[in-house]
């Protein structure tokens, strides 16, 4: 089975249509979404919309820290977040809202684990951003295969059989073998608001029969969605960041 591992929409909807489009041309059999739809993005009710219609049909998702704090108000952000979560309160309709209330903070799927940050849920929506957050990450978690977003940047780290953590950088359409004696956590870039320095859309490819996955990215018209957030009366670092993809 081929799965599609997406993650950190971000109200993006041209960086979502572009990974969908690519992952229906690579004929995937399934899609995961990793949390954070909505968020300094000019078109939450795009993506969300979309995101409940793939779930409708089958596909998998989770929560994530922005659309928890969509309905939290005090939620502590940085201020160009809290600003676009404000403006997308206003966007968005009843039945979006619980949608996005409804969604599980994890998913499991046989040795598979799909989560927004970590499967260590305390203290909450904790950033895999090097190999001691991910060795707790992996502690915390009884499944072989764990996904995750948040931190908007490709990453993967693995512990041996005599538990040494092993980390990968990984390559743009190079698949990494998910060897079977090990535990292994994915962290998947972005698709609407990447901060590796490559504005390109990120999402992942997991083929179960070859037990790989392949980190993706995916070209879209950044200056189109820099517009957009404009447009909306958006923060202009908001833009920025997303020209700049950091």
């Amino acid at each position: 089975m081929r799965i599609a591992l997406m993650t950190d929409l971000h109200a993006n909807w041209r960086a979502f249509e572009a990974c969908l489009d690519h992952a229906r041309s690579l004929h995937v059999d399934h899609l995961v979404f990793l949390g954070d739809y909505v968020g300094y993005g000019p078109e939450p009710n795009e993506v969300v919309e979309r995101v409940m219609r793939e779930v409708e049909h089958g596909a998998d998702a989770v929560l994530g820290n922005h659309d928890q704090a969509l309905a939290e108000t005090r939620e502590s952000m940085i201020s160009d977040a809290e600003i676009a979560l404000a403006w997308t309160r206003g966007q968005l309709g009843t039945e979006a809202r619980e949608f996005l209330t409804s969604l599980p903070m994890g998913v499991e799927d046989g040795n598979r684990l799909y989560v927004h940050a970590s499967p260590q849920t305390s203290p909450a929506w904790i950033y895999v951003n090097d190999g001691a957050t991910a060795k707790r990450a992996l502690e915390a978690s009884q499944a072989q295969l764990v996904f995750c977003g948040h931190t908007h940047i490709p990453a993967a780290y693995s512990i041996t059989a005599t538990g040494r953590l092993i980390s990968f950088q990984p390559v743009p359409s190079v698949p990494i073998p998910l060897t079977r004696h090990r535990q292994w956590l994915n962290v998947v870039g972005a698709v609407g608001q990447s901060r590796d320095g490559d504005p390109a859309a990120s999402y992942a490819l997991l083929d179960t029969d070859r037990s790989e996955i392949t980190h993706l990215r995916v070209p879209y018209d950044v200056e189109a969605a820099a517009a957009a957030i404009l447009q909306a009366g958006l923060p202009p670092a908001l833009a920025a960041r997303l020209q700049k993809g950091l």
